[in-house]
């Protein structure tokens, strides 16, 4: 696929997740918030604290793209949390989140994983 549909695809996958966390309570806070070279997709707020999302859109089943959230992505994800967590000066309880959109033909999939993981800051 090429770079400019896979941005579209990235885009519209978003806007679902976004939809999906709002339809549960979340006020969207960022959308692609970036700190220097950190990025979270979205940061939201919900009644238990705020949640650092990760969103994985993917063309087809055949592949679960929450497993492409490894260590590596987990702990860029956790650097930019604290950068914008300094930055805000909330003392709200802190979530990292996936949310997984699968386009496969007809059918669209939105998959919410929460607390996928937490972080160990040393």
């Amino acid at each position: 696929m090429e770079t400019k549909g896979k941005r579209a695809l990235g885009v519209l996958g978003e806007e679902m997740a976004c939809d999906f966390l709002q339809s549960r309570g979340h006020r969207i806070l960022e959308r692609n918030w970036r700190g220097s070279h950190l990025e979270v997709d979205i940061i939201s707020e919900a009644p238990d604290g705020v949640h650092f999302v990760e969103v994985k859109t993917r063309l087809s089943a055949d592949a679960a793209p929450e497993e492409k959230v490894d260590v590596r992505k987990q702990q860029r994800i956790s650097a930019a949390a604290l950068k914008y967590l300094n930055g805000s000066g909330s003392d709200r309880e802190v979530f990292f989140d996936v949310v997984s959109v699968t386009f496969d033909g007809p059918r669209t999939s939105v998959k919410y994983f929460p607390q996928a993981w937490i972080p160990m800051y040393t």
